[in-house]
């Protein structure tokens, strides 16, 4: 069975989220993080914050952030919520679908899939919180104990650049 890019993104982009603790994080900080599309990011963000997963944050210093606790987002459950189907082949549509096994067979197989995936939670995703923090090249303190002082205090890289940048002159009419 494989799953979606769909689903490969949220789970993802929740990953992250429960590395950074309750720092908001900007969805072009996701996709670079990844280095994948911002664009296809934004539409996974827009679907996890409807259905409870991701609190989004508007305004110059806004961002995202998990919505509840890593241990209380069951795995099966985002699966479940960001898959559109569980057919492995089209029986529906089969002229022998009535009569074959393989049907049966297939069902209970996505049921044993789900059912692992029901026994974890982003808590157990995101146990090795000193490695993620490696790689995504976050403090240490971020890593064990949530999110350090420093951090939670600072708008995003991208917003620190906005600020840093000095203002535009305006044209006057002669240029």
């Amino acid at each position: 069975m494989r799953l979606t890019l769909y689903s490969d993104y949220a789970m993802r982009v929740l990953v992250y989220l429960g590395t950074h603790g309750d720092r908001l994080c900007s969805i072009a900080e996701i996709a670079r993080g990844f280095d994948i599309s911002q664009n296809h990011l934004m539409k996974v963000v827009n679907d996890l914050s409807r259905a409870g997963y991701v609190e989004s944050v508007r305004g110059r210093f806004g961002g995202i952030r998990l919505a509840r606790p890593a241990g209380s987002l069951n795995i099966g459950e985002i699966i479940r919520h960001t898959e559109e189907g569980f057919d492995l082949v089209d029986c529906p549509n089969c002229v022998i679908a009535p009569a074959c096994g393989l049907t049966k067979v297939l069902c209970e197989a996505v049921g044993a899939f789900l059912q692992v995936l029901d026994r974890y939670t982003l808590a157990d995703l995101i146990s090795r919180r000193a490695a993620l923090a490696h790689i995504f090249s976050l403090p240490s303190s971020d890593a064990s104990s949530g999110v350090s002082g420093q951090i939670a205090a600072s708008p995003p890289p991208e917003m620190r650049a906005v600020a840093a940048r000095p203002p535009r002159r305006k044209k006057t009419p002669a240029e």
